[in-house]
C-alpha cells in the first residue's frame, strides 16, 4: 500500500506537509523527531488525514494534485 497523508503543525497551523509513503507509522516519527530535514523547525505535527493506495501511480498522482494550488484549496476545505 501507497499512503498519500496530511501533516498540520501544533505550534504553527498554517504550516502543512503532504507526503507519500509505503509506511506511514515510521515516516510519522520521522517528522516529529526531525529525521525530515524540510519538517523539523515545525514539529510537532499531527496527522490530519491519510488515504490508502492499491496503485502506486494513483498515489502519487494525487500527492501531485494536492501539491498544487487547487489540490491545496481541496485539502483545506474537504481534508482538514
Amino acid at each position: 500500500m501507497k499512503y498519500v497523508y496530511l501533516l498540520e503543525s501544533f505550534e504553527h497551523p498554517e504550516e502543512t506537509y503532504v507526503g507519500l509513503t509505503d509506511d506511514l507509522k515510521s515516516r510519522f516519527a520521522a517528522h516529529n523527531t526531525g529525521r525530515s530535514p524540510h519538517t523539523a523547525k515545525f514539529k510537532p505535527w499531527r496527522l490530519v488525514t491519510y488515504i490508502a493506495f492499491s496503485d502506486e501511480r494513483k498515489a502519487i498522482d494525487f500527492e501531485r494534485y494536492l501539491k498544487s494550488a487547487s489540490g491545496r484549496a481541496f485539502a483545506n476545505k474537504r481534508l482538514r
